[in-house]
């Protein structure tokens, strides 16, 4: 069994509520109010899908937009004083619950507020980054679901090594400011010393830091890169990512597929949009009474690989079949 037929197996079992939870109707005649801060602009092309999802989840479990419930959205385009600004602009308005799309997201938030109940998403190490006081039992105004597990270092190493086995010496994205950050190179130097692989780090809090480091790399045939980090860090820079690998000939692994479609070479990570539906489970059950303090934060479900073969062919890469035969989405 594949690991991401394992981890959707084992997560379905979490995700299933009784049927009871499910089934309660919102209190007729009272409107609730929902803020919603997404970390991406309002021309990302992957956001109107998370939305969609979002809103459909709650569609399903008896919510009207416009009728019993009111969405305000707000978009931090990847800027921390927007996601502050927008965060204690949001809590004004005293909603419900809020959803917040990243950690920092989080952060901000409960910066503004510990009593507006709070469903994140795509949010790595909740515990580490002190939003939640454990996964079973979050114990605070907070709770929904992580971004990726710290093992999958090792996955992003192995995919590496399988699509460019020549690679020797890898340049791994971090953000040191971030507790996950450390929790997540670490992974990756576990899986290295197996490999035979020299690892080295660069920032990510804004494009010089990644221009400077890429050079400073001085990246060489046998060079690889791994993309880790904040994913509204990343994604706020993934254009100039994709470039400067593609400048460099780097061959690399990236955490999300929205890379691999913008011409990055390979991908493994969660499926965003399956945790936006998710999360709308998580908000119906707070509207209906249930306390972020008492909801588990659960790991991804569902984990898609990406693989841009125009991008291995550019780089000279040979794409085993094995590897084809396992991926989820292929761009030609």
């Amino acid at each position: 069994m594949r690991r991401r037929e394992f981890i959707e197996v084992i997560g379905g079992a979490a995700a299933a509520w009784p049927l009871a939870v499910r089934a309660r109707q919102p209190e007729p005649g009272r409107v609730r109010r929902i803020g919603v801060l997404m970390w991406q602009s309002t021309d990302d092309p992957d956001a109107p899908g998370r939305i969609s999802a979002f809103e459909k989840g709650l569609q399903e479990r008896g919510w009207i937009i416009g009728t019993n419930v009111q969405i305000e959205y707000r978009w931090g385009a990847g800027d921390l004083d927007r996601f502050r600004k927008y965060a204690e602009e949001l809590v004004a308005l005293a909603p419900d619950v809020i959803i917040a799309t990243a950690g920092s997201i989080v952060g901000a938030f409960q910066q503004a507020s510990r009593t507006v109940p709070i469903v994140f998403v795509m949010t790595i190490d909740p515990v580490g980054s002190g939003f939640v006081a454990s996964l079973a039992r979050p114990a605070s105004n907070a709770t929904g679901f992580t971004a990726w597990e710290f093992s999958l270092g090792g996955k992003w190493l192995e995919l590496l090594k399988k699509i460019a086995p020549a690679v020797t010496r890898v340049a791994v994205f971090r953000d040191p400011a971030v507790p996950a950050g450390s929790g997540g190179f670490a992974a990756v130097q576990t899986a290295a010393s197996s490999l035979g692989v020299e690892l080295t780090s660069i920032g990510v809090r804004d494009a010089a830091e990644i221009e400077s480091g890429i050079a400073a790399f001085a990246p060489k045939p046998s060079d690889g890169l791994i993309v880790v980090g904040p994913p509204s860090s990343l994604a706020q820079h993934r254009d100039l990512i994709v470039a400067l690998a593609a400048q460099y000939r780097l061959p690399a692994v990236y955490p999300a597929i929205y890379f691999v479609r913008g011409g990055g070479l390979i991908s493994y990570g969660p499926d965003p949009t399956d945790q936006y539906r998710r999360a709308a489970d998580y908000v119906d059950r707070i509207l209906n009474g249930e306390r972020p303090a008492d909801l588990p934060v659960q790991a991804p479900t569902k984990y898609e690989t990406g693989l841009n073969l125009k991008t291995a062919k550019a780089l000279g890469l040979i794409v085993p079949q094995t590897l084809l035969a396992t991926t989820d989405e292929v761009i030609e």
